[in-house]
């Protein structure tokens, strides 16, 4: 018998153990695929949802101070998650100082600033060099930043008079006109 033809048992060993090899190999690689995919379907879902109920929170101000749903109700209230360290929040810190001051007297609108992983005295600096008057607090153990699970920051919402996730900004607002005109639309609902 020629030594390099292989019997039939060694061919029927060869093609299973060769059929189950791939077999298992695409398993493992359509495996992987379903699990990049869910992590991808978060990361492309963001936060809540528009139109949504808006996680309700409370606020502990850096003076001290609280700022709960009691102080929400009713309003247009502009939630923007940012940090000392994040050079794009510096971008759009301005911006958001002026709109504020633009609807400060009104009483229907509220800015709150979520300050997200930082330090305290980092985060006074920040306020202090934008001269930021808007109630801003600390994010204490992430809690508010995970009920709207944000993807970073700059990340804003604005929350209608009902309560209801109205606009979500992941990014720097690039103008004033821009926060003017989706609070205008928010408070015009």
């Amino acid at each position: 018998m020629n030594e390099s033809m292989e019997s039939p048992d060694d061919m029927v060993t060869n093609k299973v153990g060769g059929g189950w090899g791939r077999a298992l190999a695409w398993v493992f690689v359509l495996a992987v695929l379903a699990v990049i995919a869910v992590q991808l379907r978060k990361t492309m879902e963001g936060g809540i949802l528009l139109n949504e109920k808006a996680p309700t929170f409370t606020l502990t101000l850096f003076d001290g101070g609280e700022i709960g749903p009691a102080e929400m109700q009713g309003k247009v209230v502009v939630v923007n998650f940012w940090a000392s360290w994040c050079k794009p929040c510096e971008e759009e810190a301005e911006e958001l100082q002026q709109a504020w001051e633009y609807y400060q007297d009104r009483g229907d609108v509220l800015f709150l600033g979520v300050d997200y992983v930082d330090t305290e005295t980092e985060a006074r600096v920040y306020l202090d060099r934008f001269g930021i008057t808007y109630p801003n607090g600390p994010d204490l153990r992430t809690s508010i930043s995970q009920a709207f699970r944000i993807t970073g920051v700059p990340e804003t919402y604005i929350i209608s008079r009902a309560g209801d996730l109205f606009y979500t900004k992941v990014g720097p607002f690039t103008s004033l006109q821009e926060i003017l005109t989706l609070v205008d639309q928010a408070l015009a609902e």
